[in-house]
Order: C-alpha cells, then structure tokens, then sequence
C-alpha cells in the first residue's frame, strides 16, 4: 500500500506517514494539501512525499481522512526549493512551505469569487417571447432585450440596472430561453488605475550589448543559464534591460519574476511593466488585500498571466514554465527575511533559478560585496553599464563638514549651502528629496533639569518622540506612550528633544520654505494601503516640490525634474555596530545620490556629515564602487567576515537572563564537537539590543567557509531533545547584520 508523507503545521521539522485509501490514490502526490487525524484532533497538512513502505508498521498507521482536491497543489520544484530552503537555513521545513504560500491561499480561508453570464439559447425564441410577454412579463422581456444587445453580459452588470434579476435570470435559464456560463472573476488590484502603454525607447550602445550578451548567455546554455550581475550606475537604464530580456522569454513560451526591495517600487515599477506587456503582469506583495493576493497567486497558476512583480515574497509565484528571475537593487536588506524561515530572497532566487533551468539577472548600482565576489570568483557572469542614458551626466557631490557649520536658521540639521540649493529650485520650479534614514521627530527625551530620560521599560533603548500625535515609541518592540507636558521624575517642564527624524525635518522645511509643497515618506506616513501611490503621484505631477523621507526614497525612484538631493546626518549608518556599516553607507549615498538628476537638467547632491574623511563617503562622492570594492574586501578577507566566510548567528532569549546563558552555554558545549579549527566563535555574549520586550537576548557568532555539518546539528538541537521551553532559539544564515 502507498505511504503518503505528510508535514503538519507544528514547527516540530518532522514528516509523518499515512495510509493512503484507494479512494485517494489517483489524486495523492507531492504538493497536494490533505487532511489527517492527528492526535485526537483532524489538521491540514501537505504531502512532501509518496513511498511505497514505512519504517512504522502498517497497522500502526492512520489514514488520510480528505484530500483538497480544489486547492492548487504546490510544484515538485517549489517544494524541491522549500526542503534546499531548509537544510541551509537550518529551520523547520513547515516554516519553508508557509513561505512557499500566502496565508490566503495556504489556509483555505479566501475563496475564488465567480462571475455568472448570460446568453440567449434562441434568439428567435427569445423573440418570440418578448412579443407576446405583454404587461405581464414585462420585466422579463426587457432583461431578454438587454441581453440580446450585449450576448455575455454578466449578472453583476444586469443586477446593477435592474432590481433584484436573479430570480428571473433563474427562472429563464431553467425554461431555457438563457444559457448560464460560469466564469472565474479576479478582484482587480489594478482598478482606477489607468493603463498607459509605453512604447520600447532606442537603446544606448551599451544597453544594446548588455541584452545581447545575457540573451547570448542563456540560449548558449538553455539548460543552466546561470547569473548574470548586471552593475548599472543610477539612471543607466537597467529596467529597459530587463523589459527586453522578459520579451525574449515570452516569445520562448516561459515565465518571468520580477522582484524589487521595497513595496514602495511596486507602483512605480508595475506601471512600466504593465504599460509594456499590459495585462499580461500580476502583482504580489503585502499591501493587497487577503482576496487580491489569492487572485494574483490563482492567476498565475493557471497561467494567466506571464510576469509577476512584487516584493520578497514574489519570488515564489507558482509558474510552471519559469524562465527568468530579476533581482532588482539585489544589495537590498530588505531581501533578508526577518523570522523562520531567514532567507535572502537574493540567494533563494539563484537556487530556484537552478531547480528550475531559469537565468537570474541581478541588478545594482552598489551591488552586494558577496555578489560582486560572486564574479569575481567565476560563479556569476557580469555585464556593466557605465553611463547613463542619453549621456546625461552623474551628479555632482559636494560633502559638507558639519562640524565647522554654524548654527543657523534650519538649527544644525541643514547647512546654508542645502538651504540656499533648496531655494534656488523652488524658483526654478524643480524638486528636492531629503533624505534622512530615521524616522519620528527626536531620538530622546530628557528633563532639563533632572536628566531623566524617557525609555521604553521593556527595552534597552530610549523612546522616539513624535510630536504631531504626541507620543512617544519604541522602535524594537513597537510600543506606544503618551508624550508627558513635565518630567515624571521632578515635574519641571522644561523637557528637551535632542536628535532627529524625517518628522522633524519636515518641519523646519516648511518652517523655512513657507509655500511650498512638502511631504513626507517613512513608515508613519506610508501606513494606508494607497499612501505610496498617492505620494509619488503627487510628487510625479509637480504637486510636492520637496520630498522627505527615509530610505523608502532612497532607491528605484524615477523622477526626471529632481535636480538636487540633500542627505542628511549622512555617517548615521556608520555608528552601527556592524561589519557592514560602511557597505550600507556607501550604498545609501550612492543611492540617494542617484535620485538626482535623471532628466535633461543635472543634479546636485549635498552630503551634510561629521566624518568627511570616511573612506565610504569619500568613495560615494567618486561614485566608484571598483575603489570601495577592492578596501572593503581586503578588510573583510583580513578579518574573516562575508564574503571571504560563512556567518552563521544563533540567537537565544527569554525573561530569565540567567536561563538564557545557560542555554547559550550548553549549546555550545553540544556544537564543540561539529566545530573546525578554521571556525572563530565569538561568544555567548548580549546583544547589540540585550534587551527587547522585556526578552534578555544573547548570541553566539561562528564564522567559517564549512559550516554544513555544524548547521546540522544545530538543526537537531533546535527541534529535537534540545529544544526549550524557556528559551527561544534561533539562527540567522548568511546574517546580514548582527543586531
């Protein structure tokens, strides 16, 4: 008898065997969603696998109770990808295959929604009835006559002319006067959103080879296509590139996704694509409603539409016939998952691209060190685009030395030269972005007089104040306080803020630039579902003539009238402590400096810092990311930190501190055998953050280029006998910060 190895939903990285009945043989397979009695209870699983025996005897086994034969099975590939997903990032393989699936459509909640029409079965008879339906039957006469004017017309649209049809819709069909047909009906994220087609714009000599070569690349090598690093300065036009690639797929009959970092993109990004292939593109990311997102996933397996663009989650848009992934601003942290299962959808995208025969473009203008290594190493193949198009120029960088700026109007947050820039194009009718990646109006809250500071009790961290609700929030655990008018410790209330945010930066705009148009886009702002599209809207019709915001602007963003970018407090990412520290602040000002410019006027960039001698914001100014490249690395190779090594964190926390060391402790004790002499392990140790809802964290960090064995044991300990019930344990591969 067939055994059917089924996963359940527990987070216990564990398979169990099922007798399949007879009933059910034919429909079984990997993929297929069942239900099981399980315990004394019946749940939903996923079948991962079918055998002909089990290491359990038979009569021991239980039966699968039901299968869903109307939910979509997941593909061999996907759940092939799901198990690889797994044993590298050393998780449960249930927490893969909620990755795999959108709640939506994992959980069977959202329901496909139909769409009845209606035809005429005989005209003549439809005729015939109309003439002599008199008074009587009127109504139904005048429903005949619309649908003999519109064959197909849909019952929503008669519902909407005449009251209540559907129990004479009902009735006719039955008489057979009308033939009802049933079609599926998506809920259209796309609606009030006019379709604008583009038509494809001459390339430039180097976008022409940078085609040729990578369609070159994978018509030599059909069956293992590969990656390609496409290294593109700001505004070199690397999207066209990817537009003319996917043509060439459809024309072959395959497949393509299409993901970029930031929900914020996705607008901006899905006009274009839509304005090239139409409706031929479905959308996939967080923002839609739970119905939308079933749709989308719906629509692409069955194979309705060619393209999916979204977020991290795209990356796993069921398409049967995958022939091209697109891994826009593939240096992104947003890529990196921020719970189980942690993968970097950069990475996964290259493993599904081998599973699946399918080529996978990376794009950048600061690509990742590891990817860019990639290269170097002979793994990944590279095409560059060293100019933008049309020949417009880069921007050109002037660094601002904040410390010798006096204290004028704009405090000491914007220097007279970003003031008087800022000035000169609001009378030239051009626009401005402001970048500072933090968020709120200031970092602190403290008495004047006492020095009590207000801090989240739950935290290691100081509370942010935001002044327009007047409160205060925690940015680790999310907690929300009122703002207190006098110091709870003394009561004085001469209450000082000290640092800033975007909210604060918004402010002395208009304070300082009365009668222009400002907005501002960070994670406060951006909390309705249309807030995005809104703001760039407003900003791509000249509605906004200076933008604020966080990193949320820092990338992707087209706007050919933005002649000048200020970055703000640009070595704030420096004083992280963090190996990459200076990766991400050269990529943040690179970025952002890119912003600038893109049309036919040029741009300006004004970088306002402390450390102007700092070697990435020295680099960012050039924009010479070959220079950067080359210091990085040679620190990285000397130090043993990614890409020269694996990193691999586990992180424990729990409210007894003392608990979570000992933990931390014997798990070391246990891996000690599974550890090579090249690994260095640091720790256990606190956390950057030792302290976040009232959880005491510790890690322990091993870095080593042979970490498979050790991962695996790891695994064992996490989810076999190892595993605790007052410490929290988990791991972070290929970690991309250590916070």
């Amino acid at each position: 008898m067939k055994i059917a190895r089924v996963m359940v939903n527990l987070s216990l990285d564990r398979v169990f065997d099922y007798l399949i009945p007879d009933r059910f043989e034919s429909a079984v397979a990997p993929g297929v969603k069942v239900e099981i009695p399980f315990g004394k209870s019946k749940r939903m699983g996923f079948v991962v696998a079918v055998t002909e025996g089990s290491s359990y005897p038979l009569d021991k086994l239980k039966s699968i109770s039901e299968i869903y034969g109307e939910h979509p099975k997941i593909s061999e590939k996907l759940l092939k990808l799901g198990e690889w997903m797994a044993d590298y990032y050393c998780c449960a393989r249930e927490q893969t295959v909620k990755a795999l699936l959108p709640a939506p459509v994992r959980t069977g909640k959202i329901k496909g929604k139909k769409l009845k029409r209606y035809y005429i079965s005989s005209p003549q008879e439809a005729q015939q009835f109309v003439f002599a339906s008199g008074k009587k039957k009127k109504k139904q006469a005048e429903i005949l006559k619309r649908i003999l004017s519109e064959p197909g017309i849909s019952e929503r649209t008669l519902s909407a002319e005449f009251k209540n049809p559907k129990q004479l819709l009902k009735k006719m069909s039955e008489s057979g006067l009308l033939r009802e047909e049933t079609f599926d009906c998506y809920r259209n994220p796309f609606e009030g959103v006019m379709l604008i087609k583009n038509a494809p714009p001459e390339l430039s000599g180097e976008q022409n080879d940078a085609v040729l070569k990578i369609i070159g690349q994978n018509e030599i090598n059909p069956d293992k296509p590969g990656t390609v690093l496409l290294h593109g300065v700001t505004g070199s036009g690397k999207t066209e590139i990817y537009l003319r690639v996917i043509e060439k797929m459809i024309e072959k009959g395959r497949d393509s996704i299409v993901l970029v970092p930031e929900i914020a993109l996705t607008p901006q990004t899905v006009e274009r694509f839509r304005g090239r292939f139409g409706d031929n593109v479905s959308v996939l990311h967080s923002a839609l409603s739970d119905g939308e997102r079933y749709d989308e996933w719906m629509k692409i397996h069955r194979g309705k539409v060619r393209i999916a663009v979204g977020a991290r989650s795209a990356l796993f848009a069921p398409f049967h016939n995958l022939g091209l992934i697109v891994v826009d601003e593939e240096h992104e942290t947003s890529y990196k998952q921020g719970e189980s299962p942690r993968y970097n959808a950069r990475d996964v995208a290259v493993m599904r691209g081998f599973f699946e025969n399918a080529l996978v473009i990376l794009g950048s203008a600061t690509p990742s060190l590891e990817s860019y290594s990639n290269v170097k190493n002979g793994k990944y193949s590279l095409c560059e685009l060293k100019n933008r198009v049309d020949n417009r120029l880069m921007p050109s960088v002037d660094i601002i030395d904040m410390r010798n700026e006096p204290s004028k109007e704009g405090g000491r947050l914007f220097s007279g030269a970003l003031v008087e820039e800022i000035r000169k194009r609001l009378d030239l009718g051009e626009q401005t972005m402001i970048f500072l990646n933090r968020k709120g109006y200031a970092t602190q809250m403290t008495c004047f007089n006492c020095g009590w500071t207000a801090e989240c009790p739950d935290c290691a961290i100081s509370y942010t104040y935001h002044k327009k609700r007047q409160s205060l929030s925690c940015h680790l655990c999310g907690a929300l306080v009122q703002a207190p008018i006098a110091c709870p410790q003394c009561g004085n209330r001469q209450i000082r803020y000290s640092g800033a945010g975007t909210e604060k930066i918004e402010g002395l705009c208009k304070s300082l630039f009365r009668g222009a148009g400002i907005a501002r886009m960070d994670a406060e702002t951006m909390s309705g579902r249309l807030s995005y599209e809104k703001v760039l809207g407003d900003f791509r019709t000249g509605r906004i003539d200076i933008l604020v915001g966080t990193q949320m602007i820092a990338k992707g963003l087209d706007f050919p009238n933005v002649t000048l970018v200020g970055i703000i407090c640009a070595d704030l990412s420096l004083r992280i402590p963090d190996f990459r520290a200076e990766e991400r602040t050269f990529q943040l000002i690179t970025q952002v400096a890119g912003r600038a410019g893109r049309g036919d006027r040029p741009g300006e960039v004004i970088v306002q810092t402390y450390s102007p001698s700092n070697v990435a914001i020295q680099f960012a100014k050039l924009h010479d990311y070959p220079s950067f490249y080359n210091y990085e690395i040679s620190l990285r190779e000397q130090f043993q930190y990614p890409p020269s090594c694996h990193l691999l964190i586990i992180h424990l926390k729990g409210k007894d501190e003392s608990a979570v060391v000992g933990a931390a402790d014997s798990i070391l004790d246990e891996l000690k055998l599974f550890i090579n002499k090249e690994t260095i392990v640091s720790g256990p140790a606190p956390s950057p953050n030792p302290k976040i809802k009232g959880m005491f964290r510790y890690m322990i960090m091993l870095r080593g280029k042979r970490l498979a064995e050790l991962k695996r044991k790891l695994r064992q300990i996490i989810y076999g006998s190892g595993k605790r019930k007052d410490v929290e344990i988990y791991t972070d591969i290929d970690a991309i910060n250590i916070m």
